[in-house]
Formats: structure tokens, C-alpha cells, sequence
């Protein structure tokens, strides 16, 4: 009489077809879907931000100063992570995980506001520091960091991202960074390469940096789903297996 266990041991080290087949995970053998589109505009996303950088670091005197500004750190950061998707969309590999590309959006969108809401005379860590001399690196800097990557940053997320996959744990995590970066400047404005905001201004980015993570959360979970490549076992019309 055979002994079950026993059997179920001599399939598990078994190296026919059939029983290798069995023990394969679904996962290796799924198809490999490719988004070229996506990777050249995350591509490009990356190249954007890389550019700004550049210009701005051009047309500084102090250039290595610049790596203490929050514009500067989430610029680099988009640079760094839309290059990595568009290397994971290009070659079909799993996404970058949403807690990552998502807490970008916030970060982008609080330097803008900065810039754009709040006086000209109340420069803080968050904006890059005033031109003495304006010259065509330092007029097309902030077009690129303050407008056009947070723009393309937030055309990826509604056009080429899914719904529906921050977390709401994310509304805590996403706000740390900042909140940290805000006291710093608080704290230490000579090494923070910029003048203690007042009150108002940091009582505003302080805000900003709370509200931006639970409305980018909040829109996600409603917002409709973009036409994305579908994930189909046989190509459309061939046969009844979809």
C-alpha cells in the first residue's frame, strides 16, 4: 500500500515536464508587457528634470549649495525614479511601487506653490535661491522645475498610472520629509542656504505639506482609469480564451 506522504515528496523533486510545470509560478510564466510610449515619456520626464538641474547649478555661483533646496532634492528624485520606471516600462518589468512615484507629486507640487503663492521677497528652503543677474539658464531653470516637471509628472499619474493605488497609510508618510526639511530651515537657516521663513510662511507650508498627500490620495480613488495596455492571454478576435 502506497503511503500518500510519500508520494507527495517524489512529485515535489520530480523533473518531468508535467510536474515542473505544476510547481511554476503564474507570475514566471505571464507575458511580458512592454510600454515603449510610457517609457519615452518618462524618459523625457527625467531628461526635463535633469535639465533645470543643470541650468540652475550653471547659472549659481555656489552651486553644491544648491542640494540643501527641496526644489533641488525633488527634481533629483523625479530625475532618479523616472528613469527607473521608464527602464521597467521599457523592458515590461513590475512598476515602481506607488509609495514612491506617488509621494513625487507632493513633493513637486509644494516648491511650485512656494514660488508661485507666496511673495517674492519671502524666499525660503523650499524655492531656489534669488538671481542676482538674470541671464538664460536662470530664467529657463524655474520654467522647468517649478511648471513643466511637475506638469509631466502629473500627466504620467493621470494618463499613464492606474487608479487606486496609494494607500492611505501614505497620508502620514509622504509629509515626514518635508515636515523634516521645514524644521531644518527652522532650526538652521545659515545651512539651509536661506532665511528663516516667518511664521505665516511656515505656518502655510506646514499646511501645504499636510493637505497636498490627502487630496493627491483622495483624487486617486475616484478618478477614472486610463486606456492602458490590456493584459490579454491571445490577441483580440482570435479566439474565445481572453
Amino acid at each position: 500500500m502506497s503511503d500518500p506522504t510519500r508520494t507527495s515528496q517524489s512529485t515535489r523533486h520530480a523533473t518531468d515536464p508535467a510536474a515542473a510545470a505544476a510547481r511554476t509560478p503564474a507570475a514566471a510564466v505571464a507575458p511580458t508587457i512592454r510600454r515603449p510610449r510610457a517609457a519615452a515619456f518618462r524618459a523625457l520626464l527625467a531628461a526635463a528634470a535633469l535639465t533645470g538641474l543643470l541650468l540652475a547649478a550653471l547659472g549659481s555661483p555656489a552651486p553644491a549649495h544648491l542640494l540643501t533646496r527641496f526644489t533641488v532634492q525633488a527634481n533629483l528624485a523625479v530625475a532618479l525614479v523616472s528613469a527607473c520606471s521608464a527602464h521597467r516600462a521599457w523592458t515590461g518589468r513590475r512598476p515602481v511601487s506607488p509609495r514612491i512615484t506617488g509621494a513625487l507629486l507632493p513633493f513637486l507640487a509644494l516648491p511650485a506653490l512656494a514660488h508661485y503663492a507666496l511673495p517674492a521677497a519671502d524666499t525660503t528652503a523650499f524655492t531656489l535661491p534669488e538671481a542676482g543677474t538674470p541671464t538664460a539658464a536662470l530664467v529657463i531653470a524655474p520654467q522647468l522645475l517649478y511648471l513643466l516637471t511637475p506638469l509631466a509628472a502629473l500627466a504620467d499619474w493621470l494618463l499613464l498610472t492606474g487608479p487606486r493605488g496609494f494607500r492611505l497609510s501614505c497620508a502620514w508618510q509622504w509629509p515626514a520629509y518635508p515636515l523634516l526639511h521645514l524644521a531644518f530651515a527652522l532650526t538652521f537657516p545659515a545651512a539651509a542656504g536661506a532665511p528663516a521663513p516667518t511664521v505665516a510662511t511656515a505656518l502655510t507650508l506646514a499646511l501645504a505639506i499636510c493637505l497636498l498627500p490627502l487630496i493627491t490620495i483622495g483624487i486617486d480613488q475616484v478618478r477614472p482609469a486610463p486606456r492602458l495596455h490590456n493584459n490579454r492571454i491571445s490577441p483580440q478576435g482570435i479566439g474565445p480564451l481572453k
